[in-house]
C-alpha cells in the first residue's frame, strides 16, 4: 500500500482528518476519456470514486494541495470523496466547476462542502456562495465561507473536463476494511 498519511485504508482512527482539496482538467477523444484526463491532473485517478454529500467532520482540517500531494491508495482501492466535474463538448466551450466550503466559527472544525458547475467562473463562484450562504442560515450554529477551488477547461476540438476533488480517505477491497 502506498500512503502519504493517516487518511489511508490502514489506519486513521484516532487521528484528525486531513481534507485535500485539488483540481484537475483534461481533454481526449471521448467524455469518459476526458474525465480520466482530468482525474490524473487532480492526482485522483485509479481509484473508484465514492461521492459523499456536504458534511465536514468536527477536528478535520481542509487544506487546498497539489496533485502530487493528494491522499494515495492502492491501484482500485475506494476513495472517498465530494467532487464537482464539469465537461465542454463544443469548440469553445468552457466547463468551470468548484467547490468550497464554509466552517463553524466555534473551532470545532465542523463545516460545510458544496460544489457546483457551470459554463462561466463567476457563475459557478456566485452558486457557491449562494448555497453556501442558504445552507449557513439554515443552521443554529455560525458557518463563514472559508475557500473555494476552481476549475477549468476550453474544448478545443476534442471533449474536455475541469473536476475539484476534497478527498477524505482511501479503502480497500479486502474483508474486515
Amino acid at each position: 500500500m502506498t500512503s502519504n498519511d493517516s487518511n489511508t485504508r490502514a489506519g486513521g482512527a484516532g487521528r484528525p482528518l486531513l481534507i485535500r482539496v485539488t483540481a484537475g482538467s483534461g481533454a481526449g477523444q471521448t467524455t469518459l476519456a476526458a474525465f480520466d484526463s482530468a482525474l490524473r491532473a487532480a492526482g485522483v485517478a485509479d481509484h473508484n470514486l465514492i461521492r459523499l454529500s456536504s458534511i465536514i467532520p468536527a477536528g478535520s482540517t481542509v487544506t487546498v494541495s497539489s496533485a502530487q500531494e493528494q491522499l494515495r491508495g492502492e491501484f482500485g482501492d475506494i476513495l472517498y470523496c465530494v467532487y464537482a466535474v464539469a465537461f465542454a463538448t463544443e469548440r469553445d466551450d468552457e466547463a468551470w466547476s468548484g467547490v468550497g466550503w464554509s466552517r463553524a466559527t466555534d473551532g470545532s472544525g465542523r463545516g460545510l462542502f458544496v460544489e457546483h458547475v457551470g459554463h462561466a467562473e463567476e457563475h459557478v463562484r456566485h452558486m457557491i456562495t449562494l448555497s453556501l450562504s442558504d445552507m449557513n442560515d439554515g443552521r443554529d450554529d455560525d458557518f463563514e465561507l472559508e475557500n473555494m477551488v476552481l476549475s477549468s477547461a476550453h474544448c478545443d476540438g476534442p471533449p474536455a473536463c475541469s473536476i475539484v476533488v476534497a478527498t477524505y480517505r482511501t479503502a480497500g477491497w479486502g474483508t474486515g476494511e
